[in-house]
C-alpha cells in the first residue's frame, strides 16, 4: 500500500480517536467533579507513550505529531509506523472500553 493510502487511513483513525477523546474527556471531567477519576495518567510509561495525562486528548495530540513526522523513506517509514500503530490501537481500544464502561 502506498504511503499516501496508509497516511489517509491513519488520519481517519486519528480523527475517530480525537472525536472519542473529546467525549471521554468530558465524561472524565464529570467523574472527577463527583470525586472519582483519581489517577494521574491513563497509560503507564511502559505503554510507549511519552505523554503522561489524566485525559485522552494529549495522547491523540502525541500521535498526530508522530504521524506528521513520518519519514518519506520506505524503510524509515515502516519502522516509524511499527512504533505508531500499536499506540494508536491501544488508544482506540482504551477509548472504546471506556465508552462501554461509562454507560
Amino acid at each position: 500500500m502506498p504511503h499516501t493510502k496508509v497516511q489517509a487511513q491513519l488520519q481517519s483513525n486519528l480523527q475517530t480517536a480525537y472525536r472519542q477523546a473529546i467525549d471521554a474527556d468530558k465524561k472524565l471531567d464529570e467523574l472527577k467533579k463527583s470525586g472519582h477519576a483519581k489517577f494521574s495518567a491513563i497509560f503507564k510509561k511502559e505503554q510507549q507513550f511519552t505523554t503522561q495525562s489524566d485525559r485522552f486528548k494529549p495522547y491523540v495530540q502525541e500521535l498526530a505529531t508522530e504521524m506528521e513526522a513520518l519519514p518519506k523513506d520506505k524503510e524509515a517509514f515502516t519502522q516509524a509506523l511499527n512504533q505508531l500503530l500499536p499506540k494508536l490501537a491501544l488508544l482506540l481500544q482504551t477509548l472504546e472500553a471506556f465508552k462501554q464502561n461509562a454507560k
